[in-house]
């Protein structure tokens, strides 16, 4: 795969590069009607930066595609990238275009004026049908009106993925625009790769012990991935809400916790196969709501109280999760450990966190909602040797699945 430093080396001055992104962050609900959203979580938007930094700095004529949220192939203003400009044009200190859509007169006549140095962002590509279609035919109408804004393969455009997040989609802007450009992976790409081969093995031997820590609400998010890493891990740490199917697995009554009936018999088997390589909570944070000033009581894993909810795993689980992860060499966190968003609720995210700090090799945070517990709950991201921005595609990745759009930037 090429990456963006091979396109810099060859020369990027006034030309127009188009460049995906992941920006799609989460934004704050407007208190009044007609009052602009504001990015809630910049953190995808920050991770950005590097290579657009890179692109600007050679004289890159950059145009940024980026998707927020799923509208259904229209315009929704609800979804539109507007707060985005605005805050990536605050952290690059300087001016960004934005283009009222994806490919019309808009994005055509100001990506037609950028200069050297200068940056437009489209707007939300999945405003445009073509950008998810199952219909290959339009998916590679609109890849060719994006190829289209650089002036095309001929007229020195390019096109860089930085958007790992995106990668195991085979959408427009992420799959086909590739095939009509000279194509580039981002740093963000590359890095994410790097750091997935180490997990996987296919970089050479993964340091032991290798621990796992998975959490999140449902297990069947994460079975093919707690399928693929048993054979290779030292250690699973279960928490969040997927730990209550593996609980019910093993007989004890979960109350009203989150539970998948149609799971427990597979739940049950993975037990049986991995002998002690599975941790499970041994105690829990329950209460009846959800709230601020909910009434909590820790309780034993096997003892959870009809009507009352696992939001938590307890401090005996947090103390038993943090010595397994104390002597580990490679860790790899995906998933919360509770309702942390809800303040009685953060402390067992909050001490796996920590916990996966402490390791003393490769520390890798899944992305999703780990990265935004981890900025949520104040904990500093360079503690951890590497926070994806991948979600869904980092977990597809470990799975073995074949990302289409890390297999169309490994074509020439």
């Amino acid at each position: 795969m090429r990456t963006v430093d091979d396109l810099l080396h060859v020369g990027v001055a006034g030309r127009r590069v188009l460049v995906r992104c992941d920006l799609n962050v989460p934004l704050t609900r407007p208190a009044a009607a007609g009052e602009q959203p504001e990015v809630a979580d910049d953190g995808r938007i920050r991770a950005s930066l590097p290579v657009l930094v890179k692109l600007l700095g050679q004289g890159a004529r950059v145009i940024v595609a980026a998707h927020l949220g799923r509208p259904k192939g229209e315009p929704d203003p609800r979804y539109s990238l507007r707060p985005v400009a605005d805050r990536l044009a605050a952290l690059l200190g300087t001016p960004v275009e934005f283009a009222l859509d994806t490919v019309g007169t808009s994005a055509r006549l100001l990506a037609d004026g950028l200069q050297d140095g200068q940056l437009l962002l489209l707007e939300n590509v999945r405003f445009n049908a073509g950008e998810t279609s199952k219909d290959e035919t339009e998916r590679v109408q609109f890849a060719e009106a994006l190829a289209l804004l650089t002036g095309g393969g001929d007229e020195g455009g390019a096109y860089v993925d930085d958007a790992f997040g995106a990668v195991h989609r085979a959408h427009a802007s992420v799959y086909n625009v590739a095939r009509l450009l000279p194509h580039y992976g981002g740093d963000l790409v590359s890095r994410e790769v790097d750091v997935l081969r180490r997990l996987t093995g296919e970089a050479g031997e993964v340091e032991r012990p290798y621990v796992v820590v998975l959490g999140g609400s449902k297990v069947s998010d994460k079975l093919a991935v707690i399928e693929a890493l048993l054979p290779k891990v030292d250690r699973l740490l279960v928490g969040g809400g997927m730990c209550f199917t593996f609980l019910k697995a093993q007989g004890y009554e979960v109350g009203e916790s989150l539970l998948e009936d149609d799971q427990v018999e597979t739940c049950r088997r993975l037990l049986t196969t991995a002998g002690t390589k599975i941790v499970l909570p041994t105690d829990i944070v329950v209460s009846a709501d959800i709230s601020d000033d909910a009434a909590t009581e820790v309780v034993a894993a096997e003892a959870i109280p009809a009507g009352q909810k696992g939001l938590d795993i307890g401090p005996d689980s947090v103390s038993l999760f943090s010595e397994v992860l104390a002597g580990a060499s490679t860790v790899f966190w995906n998933g919360p450990m509770g309702v942390f968003e809800v303040r009685p609720f953060a402390a067992g995210t909050w001490g796996v966190a920590e916990a996966v700090t402490s390791a003393s090799g490769l520390t890798v945070v899944g992305g999703g909602d780990s990265a935004a517990a981890v900025r949520a709950l104040g904990i500093d991201e360079e503690r951890f040797g590497h926070i994806s921005t991948g979600g869904g595609a980092s977990l597809e990745y470990l799975e073995g699945k074949t990302l289409p759009g890390l297999a169309v930037l490994e074509e020439s």
